[in-house]
């Protein structure tokens, strides 16, 4: 089994550990509704990205049907 020829010296150990520490993730508010969110990702409360509105929520579509059946009963 190879063996290393010399000790390795704290100061390049110390430089190879440092990439290991854990760093805290950047949040971001989102535009619309003021949730903080990952960067560059669509927003899980309201469905905004970048200003505009993206994807339609489940709640959003239970509510939609909801105001189409009670107009349909009128």
């Amino acid at each position: 089994m190879a063996e290393p020829k010399k000790r390795l010296t704290s100061t390049r150990s110390g430089n190879r550990q440092s990439k290991d520490a854990l760093k805290a993730t950047t949040l971001i508010s989102c535009s619309n509704c003021k949730s903080r969110i990952a960067p560059h990702r669509v927003c899980k409360v309201c469905g905004f990205y970048g200003g505009e509105k993206v994807i339609k929520l489940k709640d959003e579509a239970k509510k939609a049907k909801v105001v189409e059946e009670q107009l349909k009963d009128e």
